[in-house]
């Protein structure tokens, strides 16, 4: 038994909830080799870390005083390493991230390049999906998700905002017209985005005593943000979008702006984990570097 290694996976398996087999799928091990190290590691120290039954896993008193320590330890040694491997602002190791397909596909991943040239020694799984991951349970160290959070167990930062608006073609306005005001979307064709099992996404717009929601509709619909780019780039028609589709060419005019007395305001971007789990230096800098993205791409 590598003794280092079982620690860092003890506190790995604690951190996912008592999760072995997220654990194993996180570090490319068997199950069994995460149970045998587990093992091990009790059998080195005398004393039962975790209580096992059929349904769930907890962990004893010594197992949790074990863990508060190792923690921190492991914490200090990833980030020593950091400093005198690599330099200052080298991390290292591995962060599984969940994401929004259109977020990662159309923000997050063009900006990649940069991530790495910066950070050469961290590597990234990125699992996109519409449905929010279960963080826990999938291994996750962060999500990156849009919208207001609900109350849940999870750690968020506000990374960012984002301003929703609609936007349109110049050629398509030159040939529809501008609209003015909500009501004339009516005789516009709309760009829809189908969300899941609930259908169309009503377009949301300020109103006198706060937001309203403005059923719209068109011949074309969508649950895919890349497939609503191109229709608006190809001048089908207007939609209403987070800023962070368009931030370069709304910059150049290719789209413009529409109904902006009408806008709903801006919605948040937030960094969530697990309430119980460290935050590596690792992950630290991935969401910074989000964050900094989100800065320089608004508005």
């Amino acid at each position: 038994m590598d003794r280092l290694d079982a620690i860092k996976i003890f506190v790995r398996v604690v951190e996912s909830g008592g999760s072995f087999t997220a654990v194993a799928r996180e570090l490319g091990l068997r199950q069994p080799t995460v149970s045998k190290q587990i093992a091990a590691l009790e059998e080195h120290l005398g004393a039962q870390l975790l209580m096992r039954t059929s349904r769930s896993l907890s962990l004893t008193e010594a197992g949790r005083d074990f863990f508060e320590s190792a923690a921190k330890t492991i914490g200090e040694l990833e980030a020593a390493e950091s400093r005198i491997g690599h330099g200052l602002r080298s991390p290292t190791g591995r962060v599984r991230v969940a994401i929004a397909p259109g977020f990662g596909e159309l923000f997050v991943v063009p900006r990649l390049p940069a991530f790495f040239k910066r950070y050469p020694h961290v590597t990234l799984d990125v699992i996109a999906s519409e449905r929010p991951a279960n963080l826990v349970e999938d291994g996750f160290d962060v999500a990156i998700r849009n919208g207001a959070m609900v109350e849940s167990s999870l750690v968020a930062r506000k990374i960012g905002s984002t301003a929703v608006v609609v936007v349109a073609s110049p050629e398509y306005l030159a040939k529809q017209g501008e609209p003015q005001k909500p009501s004339d979307l009516d005789h516009h064709s709309c760009i829809v985005f189908l969300q899941g099992q609930i259908g169309p996404h009503p377009w949301v717009f300020a109103g006198r005593s706060g937001t309203v929601s403005y059923p719209v509709d068109g011949s074309f619909r969508t649950n895919d943000a890349q497939l609503m780019r191109t229709a608006i780039l190809g001048g089908m028609g207007a939609a209403q979008v987070p800023y962070w589709l368009f931030p370069e060419e709304l910059a150049s005019g290719r789209v413009t702006r529409i109904l902006r007395r009408y806008e709903p305001g801006s919605i948040p971007i937030s960094a969530v984990r697990p309430a119980n789990r460290r935050l590596p230096t690792k992950v630290s800098v991935f969401i910074d570097f989000v964050a900094e993205a989100l800065a320089e791409s608004s508005p």
